[in-house]
């Protein structure tokens, strides 16, 4: 299978972020499956019942980062 990959960086108000990643937890929480749309096209990928959570906080002198990934 070839690597299907989707990356996307954007700026957006703290309140935009949180409803996207309500979103995305709201997903998980009610289907198997998490839905992305961009520009037409559909990503579905089905989510295991339990799945892998990473959680990475650093802060440094030229700005914080929070990355979560989920992997399964």
């Amino acid at each position: 299978m070839e690597l299907v990959e989707l990356k996307e960086k954007t700026t957006l108000s703290r309140e935009e972020v949180a409803a996207r990643l309500h979103a995305i937890a709201d997903e998980l929480a009610t289907n198997n499956d998490v839905l992305i749309e961009r520009e037409h096209v559909r990503f579905v990928a089905h989510v295991p019942d339990e799945v892998n959570l990473k959680v990475e906080f650093e802060i440094e002198d030229d700005g914080t980062e929070l990355e979560i990934e989920l992997t399964w």
